[in-house]
Parts: structure tokens; C-alpha cells; sequence
């Protein structure tokens, strides 16, 4: 297992713990929302971060890592919702959710390792808000192709963009978290 896939594992074990831990306190009330309130949700976490990154003083002390993990999340609810296509608040198992939620969250990492194959971990020499700046322009996207009923011409889909965040927010959490990861 490369260097990259074991932090990748441990970033995934703690984006898992934090959703799975909200699940237990409000259940799946996030079924009521529509992909694009979830981008809509994803764009004001990356926008925080972008303030984060630059502002001079900060108000609210919630910490950039938090939104990037929000991000993560928020992707992988998104990418549920994409699949189940029901935009009602039907309850789920926990069980149920989790299996969806692994199966995204290895979809991702799937598609990680495969790039980073092709990129030569080209990742590990891009600044943290290289990665913000990305997510915003995969949000930019994401709510074109939303606003165009989903069609495009020659681009990938809404759910390529989604997987794209994930790994984008992955890689800034591993490297914000570097020498713990390590």
C-alpha cells in the first residue's frame, strides 16, 4: 500500500467517524435536499475556506479543516442523492447509508489512485488554496451543468465533479495534517 492510500485511508476514517456520528444525532433529514441545494451547501463551505485563507481576522473560530471535511460529506451525500434520485426525507438505516457512503468514498479513492498514477503525485506540490480554488471552479461547473438539466456537450457529468471535490478535499486535508498522517 502506497504512502498516499494510507493517509487517503486515514483521512476517509475520519470523515467517516464525524458522518456517521451525525447520522446517529439527526438521522437522514439531509434526503429532503436536492443535489443542488448540496452544491449550493458545498459552495458556502469552500467560500468559507477561501475567507479563511485570506482574510486578516477571523470571527468565527471553526478552523478550515472542519470545512473541508464538510465538503467531503456533503459530496458524498450529493453523490447518494444523484443515485437514489428521491429528493424526499424517506428514512434509511444507518447501515444502509454507511454502505452507500463506503461505496462513494472508495469510488473516490479508486479514482484517486488511478490519477495519481497517470499525475505522478503531482499533488503533493500544490498549495492548499490551489486545492479551495479548484473545488470552487468544480462548483462553478457543477452548477452549470445543474442549471443546463444536467445535459452537456463533451464534459463529464455532475458526479465526476463530486468525486473530484472528495479527492481535492482529501489531498488539502493531508496535507494540513501532514505530520500526523505521515
Amino acid at each position: 500500500m502506497t504512502k498516499t492510500e494510507v493517509q487517503y485511508n486515514k483521512v476517509i476514517k475520519i470523515c467517516r467517524d464525524i458522518f456517521e456520528k451525525k447520522l446517529i444525532d439527526y438521522g437522514t433529514a439531509w434526503r429532503i435536499l436536492r443535489t443542488t441545494s448540496l452544491t449550493d451547501q458545498i459552495f458556502i463551505k469552500a467560500q468559507r475556506i477561501r475567507g479563511l485563507e485570506t482574510l486578516a481576522e477571523i470571527k468565527v473560530d471553526e478552523g478550515i479543516t472542519p470545512e473541508f471535511i464538510g465538503i467531503v460529506n456533503y459530496s458524498i451525500i450529493a453523490l447518494i442523492q444523484l443515485e437514489l434520485n428521491d429528493f424526499s426525507n424517506s428514512e434509511m438505516s444507518i447501515e444502509e447509508v454507511l454502505q452507500l457512503y463506503d461505496k462513494y468514498f472508495n469510488t473516490s479513492k479508486e479514482l484517486m489512485l488511478n490519477k495519481n498514477h497517470d499525475y505522478g503525485e503531482a499533488w503533493r506540490e500544490m498549495r492548499v488554496s490551489s486545492f479551495t480554488d479548484l473545488i470552487l471552479m468544480k462548483l462553478l461547473r457543477t452548477k452549470q451543468i445543474e442549471d443546463n438539466k444536467g445535459k452537456t456537450l463533451i464534459s463529464e457529468g455532475i458526479d465526476a465533479n463530486y468525486f473530484d471535490m472528495i479527492n481535492y478535499s482529501v489531498f488539502a486535508l493531508i496535507k494540513r495534517e501532514i505530520e500526523k498522517l505521515s
